[in-house]
């Protein structure tokens, strides 16, 4: 098992003043490391990660986003970072039952060129809800990334560490 260290640097000068901060998240007991750099082609949404409870081998008995999926229980660390020019639309796809079968629910997230979004653990970690503005604590688990390029054509850069 391995420690993944994340630091973040936030460096400016306000009117003199340093206003910049450091900040370094500790993420114990990594096992796995999935790593990938996508060209997602213009116009066309592209899934870039998928979770599923149940993880089988390439038969895909198990269910049918089992194969090629991340364990959704040991995801600890997840980084969707925009390498492109554009901006791109990234939607977390939300299973709100335990089918393992497909999202349920969806939430967009718009992510500027040279920008990540970063998000810890996947299981009971999003919640969706559209009939008002209260929040909402049913948690629910990610079923998996996609990417929606617009009209360009973008790379991204996905790191999950489990």
């Amino acid at each position: 098992m391995a420690t993944l260290t994340s630091t973040i640097t936030e460096s400016i000068s306000l009117n003199g003043a340093d206003r910049g901060s450091t900040n370094t998240l500790s993420v114990a007991s990594v096992t796995q490391v999935f790593h990938r750099i996508v060209t997602c082609p213009a116009n066309q949404d592209t899934t870039v990660a998928t979770f599923a409870s149940t993880v089988d081998d390439s038969t895909g008995a198990a269910g049918s986003n089992s194969v090629g999926s991340l364990d959704v229980g040991d995801v600890k660390y997840v980084r969707v970072t925009n390498l492109g020019s554009n901006s791109i639309n990234l939607s977390l796809q939300v299973e709100t039952g335990s089918s393992d079968t497909a999202a349920d629910e969806s939430a967009t997230i718009l992510i500027e060129a040279g920008k990540s979004f970063i998000m810890g653990a996947t299981t009971s970690a999003i919640a969706v809800k559209d009939a008002d503005a209260d929040i909402e604590t049913s948690m629910h688990h990610l079923e998996s990334l996609l990417i929606d390029p617009g009209t360009n054509a973008v790379t991204v850069e996905v790191f999950i560490a489990s």
